[in-house]
């Protein structure tokens, strides 16, 4: 049986969860991940006779695990939900509830890295400086990609921008991010010039006399979907000449690499970004690692030289 977006927590779990939203300032999209992960301990436990709040034996943490890897859960999903159970065995220790935490000597599982994917600078020119239509849409999308570059920022982001959060004279944008945290990126010359004249003449066209808080709307004037914004970001990358798959998420894995190729501190990247740990920006170093190596394995003098001596010793043999 399915279950349900929504599980039934024991009481004491959903205060866990309480507290995670007001003290930990989580995301309400990891905050429903750690609600599906604990439902699923407090399932297999009811299943072996115990309660989510009953001290435990690390074999059972363990062999709750295994059964996880039968159900081919990808190994992220696995550290994470371990994290979640972690999480509350602490919870219950500080509250008296368990003397000993189960998971205290139990190793973390290891991430797979995956390098996060981007578009050239090439293919990002392309995209940005794509002659625009006579259509106050098109103009308005124009500029949304320049401000979603501009400032690494998350679409949803993006979609939720308001009026008062852009300030084109001080050239900068204030994000409310995920976890209702504040960071204020600078957003360049261009984006500014172009956010000033939307501001002026196309927005204006769109409202059409009536009001809204939003920064960027529809024709409607509501704002903008993420479905809707991915939809029109596939389509102008088509008429860029962008053939390889493209999400929202691109330009800012995009915005990321770019800045730390030409040099920006890694520092001041995890804060524009607003990455609460500075290891979730480090991935970003993989991928300009990757980008060197391919460089020195296709430039450096004894690679080619190696290639060379191969293809003279074909000749030969022919």
């Amino acid at each position: 049986m399915a279950e349900s977006t929504a599980p039934l927590l024991d009481p004491l779990l959903e205060r866990y969860l309480s507290e995670l939203r007001i003290e930990g300032g989580l995301a309400i999209n990891t905050l429903e991940s750690y609600r599906r992960d604990l439902f699923r301990l407090q399932r297999y436990l009811r299943q072996h006779q115990l309660s989510i709040k009953d001290p435990v034996p690390p074999r059972m943490i363990r062999s709750f695990l295994a059964s996880l890897k039968q159900e081919a859960l990808a190994p992220s999903s696995i550290a994470r939900l371990l994290s979640a159970i972690r999480g509350w065995y602490r919870f219950l220790v500080r509250e008296d509830l368990i003397e000993i935490n189960p998971l205290r000597d139990m190793t973390t599982v290891r991430r797979q890295v995956r390098l996060p994917k981007t578009l050239t600078l090439q293919e990002v020119t392309a995209l940005l400086e794509l002659p625009v239509r006579d259509r106050a849409e098109d103009q308005r999308d124009r500029v949304m990609l320049e401000l979603l570059y501009a400032a690494g920022l998350r679409v949803s982001e993006l979609v939720g921008l308001s009026l008062s959060q852009i300030d084109v004279n001080r050239g900068c944008v204030r994000v409310l991010g995920k976890g209702a945290k504040e960071r204020i990126v600078p957003i360049g010359q261009t984006a500014c010039t172009m956010v000033g004249d939307y501001l002026e003449h196309i927005r204006l066209t769109l409202l059409k006399g009536r009001s809204s808080r939003l920064l960027f709307i529809s024709r409607r004037g509501r704002g903008l979907t993420r479905q809707a914004f991915w939809k029109l970001l596939l389509l102008r990358a088509r008429r860029a000449g962008i053939s390889k798959p493209i999400s929202p998420h691109m330009l800012r894995h995009s915005f990321a690499t770019h800045l730390l190729e030409g040099g920006a501190d890694l520092r001041a990247v995890q804060s524009m970004l607003g990455h609460a740990d500075i290891a979730t920006t480090q991935i970003y170093t993989h991928v300009e690692s990757s980008r060197l190596r391919h460089i020195h394995r296709r430039y450096f003098p004894r690679q080619v030289g190696r290639r060379r001596t191969r293809a003279e010793n074909a000749m030969k043999r022919s």
